[in-house]
């Protein structure tokens, strides 16, 4: 069967060894700055609306965090034109769905829908961007803070091992870099947060000027290009939005942290800072961790699951972002183990890695897989990491919207060299963050510092 699975990868990776991947597009820039992307593709009769606004979790103040989010949620409460609830109904009623999430980069919104009520979806997403304040109140911001605050206890104070991403990124970067707090904010800012506060946030980045709208689907370009101007044409521009420009952090230490939680079973994290998205090693780091942790025939898994039994799981991830990039192993131990003794293990295979070039076959299959995911993604017009969706976000990160020729060649391009030098590089045992999230009343069961190892 792996053999079988092997053969099929293969043959995938050669029949799209010699296509080059073309999104076409055609890009306008309206007056008041809004860019937007057009794709046409008649495969089936629906259209993707896709709004990116440059603005997420990064560009808050340190005080002032959680707002980007907040506003994923205000931007479906009413706007001038269209009453609270109304924008839900009316795209339901139509056919259509929609979505939206943020990032510490970006925020997006998505409406897909039937070819026949593009325009409604215009409509609606424009009103949002120039008249949100016409019907936004106090009492709404107050309601949305409320649910947002809501959202924050179950998915962090509330739920098992839910603190542990917060603390990390605490510890990776410095008090007040933008990536230092979660992408959700603080209790404690987002009850600080006064109207006056949010409202500025709006004006600043939620400006046409500082968005791009990508519109892909069964349309035609001269007709759609025309309702956009008559829907967004008229909003005014805001100010220029400076870029962010933190300082590089670089981390020179081991940090070894320990969290007691209502867990029944201990886990362990382990991060590192690495590349920004698409600079070089960041896709060496995707298929490295690929390599270690990219399903049952990966290293970590076959090492720690199956062969030792000592760990329920282990997952390895590249998250890469726009300032830089994060390098994540996080495995959990089976009743009856340490995470000292998962760290160990993990520490053995990066050893290896920094001291042995993976095999060919292994970053084959690597490249296989991601090169697989990558033709399913565009196979698709909507939804989060469909075409639309991938215009944006190539535009945003590269200026590019039709990167994504460029961006698999990226992976094609490496060689099993390649993967132990970025290793070397960046996965360095003095400079990452060490967190042990344990049962109460449980530190035993927490990885002990290389001097208590001794």
């Amino acid at each position: 069967m792996r053999k079988i699975l092997f053969l099929t990868l293969t043959i995938v990776s050669l029949l799209y060894a010699q296509v080059k991947i073309k999104i076409p597009y055609q890009r306008y820039v309206l007056k008041n700055g809004l860019n937007v992307i057009l794709h046409e593709d008649h495969t089936t009769p629906a259209i993707s609306v896709n709004t990116w606004y440059h603005v997420g979790s990064a560009y808050e103040k340190p005080g002032r965090t959680g707002f980007a989010h907040l506003f994923e949620h205000l931007m479906f409460e009413g706007s001038a034109h269209v009453p609270e609830g109304e924008f839900d109904r009316l795209l339901e009623a139509a056919g259509g769905e929609n979505n939206g999430s943020t990032t510490e980069d970006r925020t997006n919104y998505y409406e897909d829908i039937p070819s026949n009520a593009l325009e409604l979806a215009l409509y609606l997403d424009s009103d949002r961007m120039g008249f949100l304040l016409d019907a936004m109140t106090p009492e709404k911001v107050d309601g949305q803070r409320e649910v947002v605050k809501n959202e924050r206890r179950q998915s962090y104070e509330n739920r098992p091992y839910g603190l542990a991403w917060e603390t990390i990124y605490k510890n990776l970067y410095p008090q007040g870099h933008p990536y230092s707090w979660p992408v959700i904010g603080s209790m404690e800012d987002l009850n600080a947060a006064s109207y006056e506060d949010v409202v500025e946030f709006y004006k600043t980045y939620y400006v046409p000027n500082n968005a791009s709208l990508v519109i892909a689907g069964d349309i035609n370009p001269d007709e759609t290009i025309k309702l956009v101007e008559k829907w967004y044409g008229n909003i005014p521009p805001g100010k220029p939005v400076p870029p962010l420009n933190p300082a590089t952090v670089k981390l020179n230490e081991e940090k070894f942290l320990i969290m007691e939680d209502k867990v029944q079973l201990p886990r362990i994290y382990m991060a590192w800072i690495t590349p920004q998205k698409f600079a070089p090693g960041d896709a060496e780091l995707d298929i490295l961790a690929n390599i270690l942790a990219g399903g049952k025939n990966s290293r970590l898994y076959q090492k720690l699951v199956y062969e030792l039994q000592i760990a329920q799981d282990v997952n390895a991830f590249q998250n890469s972002n726009k300032l830089s990039s994060q390098f994540f192993i996080v495995a959990t131990a089976r009743a009856g183990h340490t995470l000292t003794e998962l760290k160990k293990v993990i520490d053995e295979e990066l050893k290896k890695i920094k001291q042995t070039p993976p095999t060919e076959r292994e970053l084959k299959r690597a490249v296989n897989q991601i090169e697989a995911s990558f033709l399913d993604a565009l196979e698709r017009v909507g939804g989060f990491n469909g075409k639309a969706d991938l215009l944006n976000s190539y535009f945003y990160y590269t200026g590019n919207p039709d990167y994504a020729n460029e961006d698999l060649a990226r992976y094609k391009a490496i060689d099993i060299e390649d993967i132990q030098s970025i290793a070397q590089t960046y996965l360095s045992e003095k400079a990452r963050v060490i967190l042990s999230v344990v049962p109460k009343g449980k530190i035993e069961l927490a990885v002990k510092t290389n001097g208590e190892e001794k």
